[in-house]
Parts: C-alpha cells; structure tokens; sequence
C-alpha cells in the first residue's frame, strides 16, 4: 500500500492541474470591440431583442419601470433559485463600473470581471454568437438606462454549485461557444437573420429545448422541441416548423399581438418576448417566423 501512495498522490496532482486548466475562464479578443461610433439607439433594438430588460427589471415592474435594471426577478429551477442581479448603470451595486470589455465577456462568455464563471442560467452560450457591433451598441445604450442602488441577492442554489470554477468543466462539455445549430445552407436574407435573433439574441433554445436533467445541458438533437419547463411547472411548446404548425405569417402575427392563431393570448414570460419583438421592425418579426419554418421537427420513426 506504501508504494501506492506516491503514485496516488502524482495522479491526483495531475487530476488537479487537468482540472484547473480546463475549468480556466476564457475572455473575448479586446481589440474586437474597440469601435468608436458606438449607437445607444441601435443598442436599444439589441436591448429587446435580446430581453435583458424581460429577466433585469424588478419583479411586476410596468411601464418605464421595466427600465430600471434592479434585479430581483427569481427563477426555480431543479438545482435551487437563480436571482436576477442589478445590471443598472449604478457604480457599485451595477455595472456602471464595468468597460465594454467587461461586458463583452460577461454576455459571451460567462466571466465576470473578478474572472469568475456565470451560471448557465444567464444566457450567455447563447449569446456567444453575439456580433462585437451589437455588443458594442449594447453597452451603450445601457449606459442610458436609469441607476439603481438595489444590491444584488445572492442565488439560493444547492451547497456544491456554490463552487463555481467547476462550472468551467460545463462549459468545456457542452458550451457551443456561437457556434451556429442550423448550417446556412441555402436561408435567404430574411432567414439569416432570423437565425440570429433566434439562436443567439433571443436565446430562444435556452427554453424551447429540452435539457439534461442531471447536467441542465441543452439535447441540441431535439433543437426548439420544447419538453418540461426547467421550473418544473408546465411544459415549454415545440417551436419548431412542423412542430409549431403555424405559418410564417402566424408567427410573425403572434410576435406583434401575442395572440395565437386560434385566438388565445400569450401568457408567462413569453408575454415578455412578445412586447420585447412588437418593438422590433416588422422584418425582424418575419425574419424570426421565416427562420423557424427551417427548423426541423422531431425524426419520425421508419416502420
């Protein structure tokens, strides 16, 4: 047994140090997002397309309200509650603080300034295949928003998830790092950029797909099939062309009113989405509706 121990213990060292290189934190390429003519009003559309405010403002905010970025929302899920922080321009208990490098890295790639992994939770991974231009035009008209000094609260998770380097072993194994889920092949224009708000602005997988139960990984084989909400109420609907069964013009419609074609109205946080896109320029609705006509369904089984 003696003579175990010296290879016991080199194993483990070697274990360690495999762990913590692969668990590093990973930042953004600086120079990408060094772009002078920053635009606060394109940064706004980048706003409610990607619902930062749908998930920041305080819980039941209305109106103007919903631009105070407080925080406070809170969201169940199997590993505990996740709780929205202040994202507000306030220096301290915001981001107010923060360069446009710090957000860059926080958004796509899940690292606070401190180097610090964010739970996958926060959307990043979608956001990962955000352009440095949209970035950009972000931070700006983030800078607008009115300031909070509410503090954040920490998450209520689960005793070992408070241990946040090991989410780097998620990132390695599942993280898609913007790579896109549906090749171009032959998408159009309109399509293209629906891909865009859909998989990377809109995040719109993080819900519609299902997930791993032991790991909350996305099953990308069943891309946008919907499946059991992560907060164990209900379930998330199929969203994709033929599961959807809508037609491009259903979609987009639905995007702008929040009613079905069967004359039901949206209701939960997707009534968020929707006020969030029937903001949005009439071809981004269609962008969206035409890009998820492309989705396919789940595979039917051959006899």
């Amino acid at each position: 047994m003696a003579k175990l121990i010296p290879s016991l213990l080199v194993t483990a060292l070697l274990g360690g140090a495999v762990f913590w290189v692969v668990t590093e934190p990973s930042e953004v390429e600086g120079y990408r997002f060094k772009i002078a003519d920053a635009d606060a009003t394109r940064g706004e559309a980048v706003f409610l397309a990607a619902g930062c405010g749908s998930c920041h403002a305080a819980p039941g905010a209305t109106g103007e309200e919903k631009l105070v970025l407080s925080g406070g929302q809170r969201f169940e899920t199997p590993y505990g509650t996740f709780i929205a922080p202040n994202i507000s321009p306030h220096p301290t208990e915001g981001i107010g603080s923060w360069g446009v490098t710090d957000l860059a890295n926080a958004v796509m790639k899940g690292v606070s300034p401190e180097g610090e992994h964010y739970y996958p939770a926060f959307p990043w991974d979608s956001y990962a295949g955000m352009t440095p231009r949209d970035l950009v035009d972000l931070d700006a008209y983030l800078r607008t928003l009115p300031v909070s000094d509410r503090p954040s609260q920490k998450h209520e998770l689960l005793l070992p998830l408070h241990f946040r380097r090991a989410i780097g072993l998620w990132k390695f194994a599942f993280a898609r790092e913007g790579a896109p889920v549906l090749a171009a092949q032959d998408f159009n224009v309109s399509e293209l950029r629906g891909r865009y708000l859909v998989e990377v602005l809109g995040h719109c997988s993080e819900c519609h797909t299902p997930r791993n139960g032991l790991t909350g990984a996305p099953d990308m084989s069943r891309y946008l099939q919907g499946g059991p909400d992560i907060s164990g109420k209900g379930r998330v609907p199929d969203i994709t062309g033929p599961g959807l069964g809508w037609s491009a013009a259903e979609v987009a419609g639905f995007l702008s009113s929040g009613m079905t074609p069967d004359y039901d109205s949206v209701g939960g946080h997707m009534a968020l989405v929707v006020d969030n896109y029937a903001k949005l320029p009439e071809a981004d609705r269609k962008a969206v509706a035409d890009y998820l006509q492309k989705v396919p369904g789940p595979k039917v089984a051959t006899p």
